[in-house]
């Protein structure tokens, strides 16, 4: 029996949500991330005639989307950021429960290795050999990183610090 690809408009829709999510886990819920999203599937396109049927769509969109943010990371620290104008406001199309900022701040706050952990395992659900890889260390580190940074969010978002703490903290 051959089997054939899927078309490569059912393919957008099917993980334009997750490589959304990625994309905004690592760039933050901005403009750049929707760049980065559109980039991916503009280079997902060329390259889905060669793709075998055997691979992982899944991450494999995850990993151009990856590269792509982090060339858009780069692409950020070569440009002088305007100071006069105010930011933009968040968009929260294609955020899931688009109400809960918050989760999306708590993220933004993990250490760099924690947050894409996170983002790669929980949100663009590769498993952690494919995380590893793309963090560049093992396994078992990927874990970890990715266990950290829940723990970090969920004593964010259960338990956030009040005004009364950082007050204590000051006249001890």
């Amino acid at each position: 029996m051959m089997t054939t690809k899927p078309p490569f408009d059912r393919v957008v829709t099917e993980h334009g949500e997750t490589v959304l999510r990625v994309c905004r886990a690592v760039l933050g819920a901005h403009t750049d991330a929707d760049d980065a999203w559109s980039e991916t599937f503009l280079a997902a396109l060329g390259a889905w005639p060669a793709l075998p049927l055997t691979a992982n769509v899944e991450a494999w969109l995850v990993t151009i989307a990856h590269r792509k943010a982090i060339d858009i990371t780069r692409a950020r620290s070569r440009h002088a950021i305007p100071v006069g104008d105010l930011p933009e406001r968040a968009s929260t199309r294609g955020i899931p429960d688009a109400g809960d900022l918050d989760l999306w701040a708590a993220l933004a706050t993990l250490p760099h290795k924690q947050r894409l952990a996170v983002a790669y395992h929980h949100l663009g659900g590769l498993p952690y050999r494919d995380v590893a890889e793309l963090l560049g260390g093992s396994t078992d580190a990927a874990r970890r990183a990715a266990a950290d940074g829940m723990t970090s969010l969920r004593a964010i978002l259960v338990d956030p610090p009040s005004p009364t703490d950082f007050l204590s903290k000051e006249t001890s």
